[in-house]
């Protein structure tokens, strides 16, 4: 990508779960976020539509993830955001209604195994998203 993913102000106000959870991969990907995963989850339960599960390398990094994807999120208006585990470096989860996004260390994803355990889950291949 030649420029950083920036969302628009009320870009995401209607925007469907599918484009809610480009835009979260787009901004993850931007501030170099580590093996992200977009999962789609609506046919196997009714918490959200999507899940987009990625790595960052420090705490640091962790909580810069969450505060741009909830930053971006905000100016772009998307419904229901709330951010989950502001005491915790090693995992935060973002809550946009149809989407969630978690957000890990090396040790937590390794540990709570989310894809395993979403593993009938549809991925969906993120490569055609960040063209």
């Amino acid at each position: 990508m030649d420029i950083l993913f920036n969302v628009k102000e009320n870009e995401l106000a209607t925007a469907d779960s599918f484009e809610l959870a480009k835009a979260a991969v787009k901004i993850l990907d931007t501030k170099k976020a580590n093996d992200i995963k977009l999962l789609k989850i609506d046919k196997k339960t009714i918490l959200a539509d999507y899940f987009v599960i990625c790595t960052g390398n420090s705490s640091t990094q962790i909580k810069t993830l969450a505060d741009e994807v909830e930053y971006q999120f905000g100016v772009g208006k998307a419904p229901f955001v709330r951010l989950e585990g502001t005491d915790s470096d090693e995992w935060k989860i973002i809550d946009c209604h149809d989407i969630i996004v978690h957000i890990f260390s090396n040790e937590a994803r390794g540990f709570y195994k989310l894809e395993k355990l979403w593993a009938d889950a549809e991925e969906i291949d993120i490569n055609s998203i960040l063209e």
